[in-house]
């Protein structure tokens, strides 16, 4: 049995694919609250409803890296499954606020392959939409993944 699927490996990408990935989720209060307490992020637009009521948000926004996680997230299992190491990110863009209860749902371009003797770096472009497919997120991730293992020589 295999532990990671057989078309996410180098050679199973090229330059100008897309992907919508098949998942979605609903980004409550308990992900925004813990995990920007958890780094510090001490924006009253993270924490305080009452100071953001009358602002034309009208409610606390969504840590901003709380919802690049999880488009990465969602998107990792189509693209990273077979990877070797993450080695970057860039061009890291919040196009419209989220809020809790907002569902993101991720999309990815093959931007870029360069094959190496360990496997292959791509560049996948990710993006973010909400349930009004409004993109929130967008942002650029280079990835080092397998190549396909070689047959046993018999």
């Amino acid at each position: 049995m295999n532990i990671t699927g057989n078309d996410t490996y180098f050679e199973d990408f090229e330059v100008g694919q897309r992907i919508k990935h098949a998942r979605g989720t609903t980004i409550d209060e308990v992900e925004n609250q813990m995990l920007t307490k958890l780094v510090m992020n001490t924006a009253s637009g993270h924490w305080n409803e009452h100071a953001m009521k009358d602002t034309p948000f009208g409610s606390r926004l969504v840590f901003g890296f709380i919802t690049a996680s999880m488009v990465i997230g969602l998107a990792t299992q189509d693209t990273g499954e077979n990877a070797v190491k993450e080695l970057g990110f860039d061009k890291i863009r919040f196009k419209k606020p989220v809020f809790h209860g907002d569902t993101v749902y991720a999309y990815t371009e093959v931007l870029d392959m360069k094959s190496t003797q360990d496997g292959g770096i791509i560049t996948f472009k990710h993006w973010g939409v909400n349930q009004k497919e409004e993109v929130v997120f967008e942002g650029e991730r280079r990835v080092l993944l397998k190549k396909h293992p070689v047959g046993n020589a018999s």
